[in-house]
């Protein structure tokens, strides 16, 4: 039998890899001995495979028969690390399995939503990370998660109390007053005030909002890219809302944020325990920059570029943004997050969006991005240190 978990699958998927062909080895075994792990499993392959209304019902399957899921066996005397989870796809929580892909971790995972309470006893653990990420549909669970995490007696990472704040409209109010760092506003707006300002019966200014053309438009919920477009006009908004069916949008004004060179180069920085690493970097002559994507495997400069910029951050980019990247910590006060940003023409931190669950990984071809491995086993014994770190000290106050 195949050894399944996110990172193995992801990597093969990354590498183009057929990953369909587990679906038949799993879908014989759920029927021959259904069990939870199996209908796990199958969730995860259709999640990458992108089946989620059945990559949904499988899990869904498979809290019904069980909560808790021990993903590693790491010895006996390994750190015991419990994580909390909400059902969801790939963007609902810290991918944290392939953050400690190879730690030595006894890793738990217990899922918990409104109708699915965290357990009582838990499973025995030194330490408890919450991965539930930011989202409206999230925000019941988050706050009895910091009801019943407020006295627990091990300590708590990724406090449930302060991943709200990490929304795209929250973060600005969070965050724009820190020095050296730019942030476009974010507003909420539902279609039918959209609607209006496409056909002319509002306009952005009447909106009594920091609105102009060029703006950005995105359905609420949605990351990666999907559904996000530039809006430079009234009949662009048009088109867009007739192809696009959500209630509910984020508009922020677009920042011009082209290097001289007319290129964009949008960087992915995660903080573990205060300390900024470079996740990657993406350079496009798209304003809208996906890694990986084809422009970092057709230029071989781009990559260079990547590397360097991965070897000399703490000298470089680190040192430019020290008193934003100190300011972004200090405020959002979690263990661990990320963001993706980059730098304005008058040499400010642009930050575009926080999370605490974006994908940061080591699956990309080692033989097209060689420096990537170092890079992110780097951020991964962090992450491990980390957890050392808080088991030593304690339940913090």
């Amino acid at each position: 039998m195949t050894s399944f978990g996110l990172s193995p699958l992801l990597r093969q998927a990354l590498h183009g890899q057929d990953i369909t062909h587990y679906r038949t080895e799993l879908l014989h075994k759920a029927a021959q001995e259904p069990n939870a792990q199996t209908l796990l499993d199958l969730s995860l392959i259709m999640q990458l495979t992108f089946e989620n209304d059945q990559a949904e019902a499988f899990l869904q399957a498979a809290l019904g028969l069980q909560q808790t899921f021990n993903l590693t066996h790491a010895g006996k005397d390994a750190l015991r690390l419990l994580v909390v989870k909400t059902p969801g796809d790939l963007t609902a929580n810290t991918p944290i399995e392939c953050i400690l892909e190879n730690a030595p971790v006894q890793m738990d995972v217990v899922y918990v939503s409104p109708d699915l309470p965290l357990p009582n006893p838990l499973p025995p653990h030194d330490l408890l990370f919450v991965a539930v990420g930011e989202g409206d549909t999230h925000l019941a669970v988050l706050a009895e998660l910091a009801r019943a995490l407020a006295h627990s007696t091990t300590p708590v990472l990724n406090k449930p109390q302060y991943i709200p704040q990490l929304s795209r409209s929250a973060a600005f109010d969070l965050l724009h007053t820190v020095p050296g760092l730019a942030m476009a506003q974010t507003y909420r707006l539902d279609r039918a005030v959209l609607q209006g300002v496409a056909t002319g019966q509002n306009t952005l200014e009447a909106l009594g909002l920091n609105l102009t053309y060029p703006f950005i438009v995105r359905p609420l919920g949605l990351h990666g890219g999907i559904g996000l477009s530039r809006i430079d006009q009234p009949q662009d908004l048009s088109a867009y809302l007739a192809q696009v069916g959500a209630e509910l949008f984020f508009v922020a004004n677009f920042i011009n944020y082209a290097s001289d060179d007319q290129l964009f180069r949008k960087y992915r920085v995660v903080l573990v325990g205060g300390q900024a690493y470079l996740a990657h970097m993406g350079i496009s002559a798209h304003w809208m920059v996906h890694y990986p994507y084809k422009e970092m495997k057709a230029f071989a400069s781009r990559r260079a570029e990547e590397a360097h910029a991965m070897l000399r951050f703490d000298q470089e980019f680190g040192q430019r943004h020290a008193a934003a990247l100190q300011g972004i910590n200090d405020a959002v006060k979690l263990d661990y997050f990320g963001f993706d940003c980059a730098e304005t023409t008058d040499g400010k931190l642009l930050v575009f969006e926080l999370s605490n669950a974006l994908i940061i990984h080591a699956c990309d071809d080692a033989a097209m991005f060689p420096y990537k491995l170092p890079q992110m086993r780097k951020i991964f014994a962090a992450f491990y240190t980390m957890l050392q770190n808080k088991v030593t000290v304690g339940v913090a106050p």
